[in-house]
């Protein structure tokens, strides 16, 4: 982790041009994976998509929308053409375009727990296991 922070800092003083917007987007990033506790491999992940967006409006991207419509549609058991309708109205709704990465993985993973429908200690050990990246 302290590599990759040293690896994005060191580069971006490479592009003295760039260094402001690139800065101000990198104390943004910082500060966001800090709110949520972001630890590990999850910070990583979050800073390396958080510093690759090129716009803030699509750090909700449609990879992690079409997760989530997935994940719903399994969780449905939805099959040929119904899926395909209920795909297509999920993908293209902005119903959960308020929701940061955090909480569309907090709802992806709730929705696979119920899916295999685990109870207890069994369910945190897979919340954890999901929540992580693992």
């Amino acid at each position: 982790m302290k590599k990759l922070v040293l690896t994005i800092l060191m580069t971006s003083f490479c592009f003295a041009a760039n260094a402001g917007p690139q800065q101000e987007k990198m104390k943004t990033c910082n500060a966001d994976a800090s709110k949520k506790m972001l630890t590990g491999d999850a910070r990583k992940a979050f800073m390396k998509d958080c510093l690759s967006t090129k716009d803030e409006s699509m750090m909700h991207s449609q990879q992690d929308k079409m997760k989530m419509c997935n994940a719903d549609a399994g969780k449905k058991e939805l099959k040929g053409d119904e899926r395909k309708a209920f795909m297509k109205n999920c993908l293209s709704s902005k119903q959960d375009s308020s929701l940061t990465a955090q909480q569309n993985k907090m709802k992806t993973c709730n929705a696979d727990t119920k899916a295999k429908t685990l109870k207890g200690d069994e369910r945190k050990a897979f919340m954890k296991s999901c929540l992580s990246g693992n």
